[in-house]
Formats: structure tokens, sequence, C-alpha cells
């Protein structure tokens, strides 16, 4: 497994709407809405992968991580997603160092890349790992490899 650097940082927001705007605005970015991939996790998002950011706002009453995270610390920097050449091997690796995966998160066929993604990508997968407490922030590992 090798690494290949940070993809994106995550940041929670309280409205995706108005989280958009500022970070359009501020960097001049364009943001993909990726909702409706990421509902089933009780959450909104869009990605600009032009800037390395993803936001994240809660689905109200849904009691997701970001709803949490909110509560306790407040918008900002939630998490980082680093990109790996092979992110089963990541995963395991970080189980050897203690740990734990709490989840895939995405795995798309490339026809689900063409619709979701813009076709960006020959293959896109996350972990979501249990990092908090051992590193302090959201940690994500995925092969996303460019197309």
């Amino acid at each position: 497994m090798k690494p290949r650097g940070v993809n994106r940082v995550v940041i929670a927001v309280r409205d995706l709407e108005e989280g958009k705007d500022l970070y359009s605005r501020l960097l001049g970015a364009e943001f993909l809405d990726v909702t409706e991939e990421s509902e089933r996790l009780g959450l909104r998002a869009a990605i600009s992968f032009d800037a390395g950011v993803e936001l994240c706002a809660p689905i109200p009453g849904r009691g997701s991580y970001v709803e949490h995270f909110l509560g306790k610390r407040g918008e900002g920097l939630m998490g980082v997603v680093f990109a790996v050449d092979d992110v089963e091997q990541a995963r395991d690796r970080a189980a050897e160092v203690g740990i734990g995966v709490q989840g895939l998160i995405a795995d798309y066929s490339q026809e689900e890349i063409d619709q979701r993604l813009q076709g960006r990508f020959r293959k896109y997968k996350e972990y979501m790992l249990n990092s908090n407490e051992r590193c302090g922030f959201l940690l994500v590992l995925g092969q996303i490899e460019p197309r």
C-alpha cells in the first residue's frame, strides 16, 4: 500500500447551502451535490474535487456523526480523506495499528461513478475508520483513481 496524499478535507457545517456559498466565494470552488449518496449516513454533502473540500451537514434528528460533531465542537474541520493505492491493504493496516473500521462508505461501479460523480474516476472506494479517540479526527481511506 502506498499513500497518495490528502484527497480532501471534510468540513462540518450546519447548513449545506450556506456552507457551499461561503466556500464557493472564498475559494472559487464549484461543489457537486452528493446528498443522494450520503443520506443513508444521515447527512447532506457536497464535494469540490478541484478544491479538495467536502462539506457535510446533518439531516436533523437522524443522530449522524456530523450532528454529534457539531453539538460538541461546532462548525469546522471534521476529518481528512487520505488517498491510497490499495484501500483494502490500508484498511488492514489501520486494524494492525489499533484503528478499527467503522464501515465501507462508498464503493461505486463505473456506471455509478459516471452518474453520481461526473465520470471523473475509474475507481472510487472509501472506508471510514473509528479514528477519533486515537487520532482526534475522522479519518477516511480512499482508493480514488482519476480517469
